[in-house]
């Protein structure tokens, strides 16, 4: 089952209305040979929003997959794209933002569901609640505005309604929206946070670009036993002996591949080449 007669010159949907293509397109195109298309006036708003107008549809594989899948609806097509991002503190360093990027191939032909991934720390998600324009301008400063989009959120005196002003990238639209928003705000108060689109944020796209490399990479791995592209991690087994006692530590000793198609599954050892950790790593010879 050669990846060449699974996708090229086949018509891939990019579920998107975020310019995504930009950084996924030329990848699939060059090394798979799907002729990327994006849909015209393809609303993703409708599962779920960064500024929280529309709650995501699930998790956020389900929420991706429910892209590709209206994608195919409404094209006819067998194969499509869908990425869908995600903002957490990461749980071991407080107070710092991780990215989690994922980029899902569907293909109804060949039953198969391939997702590629990217997880990293490199993000300008931010918020603030200001109350002048030197404070804005100093956030905006800090998440790298105007390569970076802006977004403000504020409550409007006269009817109480929330009113939120997205892509704004210019120092004039920043100046003109924050001016507005501090003298209708009943508390002279504004919430400010980074456009996480992928259009109005550049570090974010580079996220996604890395997860469609993953993506590549995935398809590119075939199962030993039936051939089907896909055949990836799926968990890690940690206990890798420490060089001095060969107690087991925290570090991954074996990993284990398994096809999505035909269930077959295989563990490798030492996947990096090491078969000892640095006894720095050990909970026994450094408590």
């Amino acid at each position: 089952m050669e990846n060449q007669s699974l996708f090229n010159n086949r018509v891939g949907i990019l579920a998107t209305m975020h310019q995504k293509e930009r950084v996924i397109a030329p990848l699939l195109e060059q090394e798979l040979g799907i002729k990327v298309k994006v849909p015209p006036n393809f609303n993703t708003d409708i599962f779920g929003t960064f500024t929280r107008e529309v709650k995501r549809s699930g998790t956020q594989i389900i929420a991706a997959r429910l892209k590709a899948e209206k994608a195919l609806d409404v094209t006819g097509e067998t194969l499509a794209i869908a990425s869908e991002g995600s903002f957490i503190l990461d749980p071991s360093l407080p107070y710092i933002y991780s990215n989690r990027e994922i980029v899902i191939l569907l293909d109804k032909e060949n039953d198969l569901e391939i997702i590629g991934e990217e997880f990293s720390l490199e993000t300008n998600f931010n918020y603030q609640v200001v109350d002048n324009l030197e404070e804005a301008e100093n956030f905006a400063r800090k998440i790298g505005f105007p390569e970076h989009g802006i977004v403000v959120r504020f409550e409007l005196s006269a009817t109480n309604d929330i009113k939120i002003i997205k892509g704004i990238t210019t120092a004039e639209k920043l100046l003109e929206t924050v001016n507005f928003a501090l003298t209708n705000s009943p508390d002279g108060q504004i919430h400010m946070e980074t456009d996480m689109r992928a259009l109005y944020n550049p570090t974010r796209m580079k996220n996604i670009n890395k997860a469609t490399h993953d993506l590549v990479r995935k398809v590119n791995s075939h199962c030993p036993n039936c051939s089907a592209p896909g055949f990836s991690i799926t968990k890690s087994i940690k206990g890798l002996p420490c060089a001095i006692c060969y107690m087991p530590t925290p570090l991954t000793r074996a990993v284990i591949y398994q096809c999505k198609k035909c269930g077959f599954s295989q563990e490798n050892l030492f996947t990096d080449g090491q078969e000892l950790a640095d006894p720095s790593q050990c909970s026994y010879c450094n408590p």
